[in-house]
């Protein structure tokens, strides 16, 4: 099925299948989008039930490209978010936090002044490449029918399993210790949190994800995608007296 992006001709053109590229803002998960699309929706074209979702999450600490599908095109998410994905963001060294990002408060203040340039670019690409990734306990995997993260705000142990992931390209591009800029190439399932965590580690001083953003997800760009705002400037256009 050919879709061109953030195309609204009318109610029964998204119930017949459509595709939106939406910048993620910070703090919202990816559902709130969702959700928020799918009112707009309802409320704009006067109907009771469409389908909406997305073709990959991304956590509420991260920003960036949300490919959401709309009508007969939620059929193609499975094959839209095995797409591989690029993203760029910032880990900060010589600490580390449980979630591997900012969701904990950083600990285990260990010193950075001995890191080189060098060094952090040799050990980057030791990165490249399929290996088996340990995600992070603070994730959405299921465990026994529940999410990790339910399980680690309760304080309690549990074995996540590993993930088999490829990452393309890992490449630094600011060095300005404890903080280093990345853009990173990769397959579906894999943890930037848990990248930066690793890399943190293989420098023995540890790391820990301070700001994401996914910038691709297959042939798709945050470029040309839309703001929550603008997405209901669009919808508003059909019916002005829903505004």
């Amino acid at each position: 099925m050919q879709i061109t992006p953030n195309l609204i001709e009318s109610i029964d053109q998204l119930k017949a299948g459509a595709l939106f590229l939406v910048d993620k803002p910070l703090k919202w998960t990816s559902f709130d989008v969702v959700n928020k699309l799918r009112w707009l929706i309802r409320k704009n074209g006067q109907i009771k039930k469409i389908k909406v979702g997305h073709a990959g999450t991304l956590d509420p600490l991260a920003s960036g490209l949300l490919v959401i599908c709309v009508g007969k095109m939620t059929k193609q998410i499975q094959h839209i978010q095995a797409d591989d994905k690029v993203y760029t963001g910032t880990i900060h060294l010589g600490q580390t936090t449980p979630s591997f990002d900012l969701e904990t408060e950083p600990e285990n203040q260990k010193p950075v002044e001995l890191l080189t340039k060098e060094l952090l670019l040799e050990k980057a690409q030791t990165f490249e490449g399929e290996q088996m990734q340990q995600p992070p306990i603070f994730s959405a995997k299921k465990i026994d029918g529940k999410r990790a993260y339910s399980y680690a705000r309760k304080g309690q142990e549990v074995d996540v399993p590993k993930n088999l992931v490829r990452i393309e390209k890992f490449e630094l591009t600011r060095v300005e210790l404890p903080e280093v800029d990345f853009e990173v190439a990769c397959s579906k399932g894999t943890y930037l949190r848990s990248l930066a965590n690793d890399f943190g580690a293989a420098l023995d001083c540890g790391g820990y994800l301070k700001a994401l953003r996914r910038t691709h997800s297959g042939e798709y760009s945050v470029e040309e995608a839309w703001s929550v705002e603008k997405f209901e400037e669009e919808l508003n256009k059909l019916n002005p007296q829903s505004a």
